[in-house]
């Protein structure tokens, strides 16, 4: 499955919505911890049919990354039945991320 692009317009949909849990990357193109990430986030993407992979530019989602405390990035976010299920602030291995899950 590709990577979504996670907007304030399609979160509901594609977040809240979904029957699987969810990886959220929030990122920016500026971050360089942010394109080590991302790599591997596009590969557990390609790999896992069972979860959903989005990513959310925060400098063009300022909303959604201030409605998730979002300070730092990278800011790895997993959610389950719209619920916050786990978290991870910056740069790390896919075995950690897929922790994550």
């Amino acid at each position: 499955m590709s990577v979504i692009n996670i907007t304030k317009e399609n979160f509901n949909t594609e977040v809240l919505g979904s029957d699987k849990p969810v990886l959220i990357d929030f990122w920016a193109s500026w971050c360089g911890p942010c394109r080590m990430v991302s790599p591997i986030v596009d590969e557990i993407a390609q790999e896992r049919t069972d979860i959903k992979v989005g990513k959310v530019n925060v400098d063009e989602q300022s909303e959604l990354a201030a409605q998730f405390g979002v300070m730092s990035i990278p800011t790895l976010v997993v959610m389950k039945d719209g619920k916050v299920v786990n978290r991870s602030v910056g740069a790390r291995p896919k075995r950690d991320i897929l922790s994550l899950l």
